[in-house]
């Protein structure tokens, strides 16, 4: 099956060496939990860059109904009232980005233990075409491919983004342009890296600097679901 909607939050995050155990701990333990039962909440997962220049080292995706699952007055007073331990864990973070984004293609097929997550921020005349792109013939290339599963594109919706901000007490950037995010599922590392190496050329080849990519190759480290 696919994903659990049409929404999803996604968050990058880094803490310092010597808080990692802990980082992990309260993830898997108390955070991921806590989540997938927050209101049109779906399933979670988290998983760790595999590369040591990777630019955030922790990569974790929450999946909602939709994207305005993400602005729900009972989720955002949620997140003003964190328990003791979160509230300890997060004032560790060294590194933070918060999308929420739409589904906009879904090819997945569950999911598995390797993941490709390439960021990007095109224009907005190079949108549709990179949409069709990546809907008939990206995705049915590469989850065709041996050891992939299927891959999906995320665009981040930046209101319902603010919204969550404004809801923490944070302020809201100027001139903010919408990201897009890919995501590869493979059930090897090898398969995962190839995949996103042909991601890159077929972006490439659309237009996009290789340079404006940012790429990441991630393994799976916990998740759970209602």
């Amino acid at each position: 099956m696919g994903l659990y909607g049409t929404g999803m939050l996604m968050t990058f995050t880094e803490v310092a060496p010597e808080d990692e155990d802990e980082y992990n701990e309260w993830y898997n333990r108390e955070h991921i939990d806590e989540r997938v039962w927050m209101p049109g909440f779906h399933r979670a997962r988290r998983y760790v860059a595999v590369d040591s220049d990777a630019r955030v080292k922790y990569f974790a995706s929450y999946e909602t109904g939709t994207v305005r699952d993400l602005a729900d007055p009972d989720y955002m007073a949620r997140l003003q009232v964190q328990s003791e331990w979160s509230q300890k864990v997060m004032a560790g973070f060294t590194k933070f980005d918060r999308l929420t984004a739409e589904i906009t293609i879904d090819q997945t097929h569950g999911f598995s233990g390797w993941l490709g997550v390439t960021r990007f921020f095109p224009e907005e005349s190079q949108r549709d075409g990179l949409r069709n792109l990546l809907k008939e013939e990206v995705f049915p290339d590469l989850k065709g491919r041996l050891n992939m599963l299927g891959g999906c594109l995320a665009e981040n919706d930046i209101e319902v983004s603010n919204i969550g901000l404004s809801a923490q007490g944070k302020p809201v950037p100027p001139g903010q342009i919408p990201e897009w995010i890919v995501l590869l599922d493979g059930a090897t590392e090898a398969a995962v890296r190839d995949a996103n190496d042909g991601l890159a050329d077929a972006l490439e080849g659309a237009g996009l600097a290789s340079a404006s990519l940012d790429r990441t190759i991630y393994g799976f480290l916990f998740g759970n679901n209602r």
